[in-house]
């Protein structure tokens, strides 16, 4: 009868929802609103066509996907010159009980100075094996020349480091190191302690951060014999971002890059008190990048930073290596 089918020029055929219906959904679950509360926030909205719980969560769901695809995705053309690695704990449901779960994180910084979420691994610890299942994971993916590693005090995350880039400079976490120094000594002498300590980091020199270091120990040997023992387990890997560019030294002290990171995932994952399971956890803190709600800059002074790194692989014979993975 010259009659035509009618279609919408919002939705495409067969489709209920809008695009941006959607991504407004995922949106508001990664800022903080579990599924019963979108629901409810779309009655009056949808009114007859109300969104049911089990419909939010598939949207919600659509993260899945890309989080596989992330996380096995190919490395060897990101360029990857240094990490931070670091591991923290999500709540999780498994059974009937919440148990606290580590999560292994790893950041990359590459050589243009751009920083990237790299990893992030359930795990039931933060052993050696456990990180050296995540660090060949890595190199597996193309992680095959990094020339630095900025860790915390964990025997296993050091020895898996080296087990996968057994060339590579480690740089122990100040930050980490001195809340250790003061478990070795009485209360009374955090300040002074810290003082002396920072005359090590801080200090605008190599030179002068290894004289500071002699007097620490002249100093403290006696009274708090702890607190030196405890810093000369850092050893040299306290001052291994004096090889460095000044400009770079703030950002190589301290693993914070990363630790800001995991308060940013903790805040967001507070406000659901734990999660259902690991996969959920998982993809939450995957969407949180991929939405950009959280950003990663580039590190200071990047444009140093691939001269710094070039050199290094010539020393230790990296460039033929990287050639031939090419």
């Amino acid at each position: 009868d010259g009659k035509k089918e009618w279609n919408s020029r919002i939705l495409p055929p067969y489709k209920r929802r809008s695009e941006e219906v959607e991504d407004a959904l995922v949106m508001s679950y990664l800022s903080g609103t579990n599924t019963r509360r979108i629901k409810h926030a779309l009655v009056p909205l949808l009114e007859g066509a109300a969104l049911s719980k089990s419909t939010v969560s598939r949207m919600v769901a659509r993260l899945s996907e890309g989080f596989e695809a992330w996380r096995k995705r190919d490395l060897s053309q990101d360029d990857i010159a240094i990490l931070y690695l670091d591991g923290f704990r999500l709540k999780v449901r498994l059974g009937r009980k919440v148990e606290s779960i580590p999560v292994l994180c790893v950041i990359g910084v590459q050589t243009d100075g751009q920083r990237l979420l790299l990893s992030l691994e359930m795990r039931t610890s933060e052993s050696e094996a456990a990180w050296l299942a995540v660090t060949e994971d890595l190199s597996q993916r193309g992680v095959k020349a990094p020339v630095l590693a900025l860790i915390d005090g964990s025997g296993g995350l050091h020895a898996a480091v080296k087990e996968s880039w057994p060339w590579i400079e480690i740089q122990r976490c100040t930050k980490h190191k001195l809340e250790n120094l003061n478990t070795h000594a009485p209360k009374r002498h955090y300040d002074e302690i810290k003082e002396d300590y920072h005359a090590i980091v801080y200090a605008q020199k190599e030179s002068e951060a290894r004289c500071a270091y002699r007097r620490f120990e002249k100093k403290w040997e006696k009274d708090c014999p702890g607190v030196v023992t405890s810093l000369q387990e850092g050893g040299d890997e306290l001052l291994t971002f004096f090889r460095y560019p000044e400009g770079m030294h703030k950002m190589l002290r301290t693993t914070n890059s990363i630790e800001r990171l995991n308060e940013e995932f903790r805040r967001r994952v507070k406000t659901q008190g734990s999660l259902p399971n690991a996969d959920a956890g998982l993809r939450l803190l995957y969407g949180l990048f991929v939405s950009g709600l959280i950003t990663l800059r580039r590190i200071d002074a990047w444009k140093e930073l691939t001269i710094v790194v070039h050199a290094k692989r010539m020393e230790h014979g990296l460039i033929k290596q990287l050639d031939q993975a090419a």
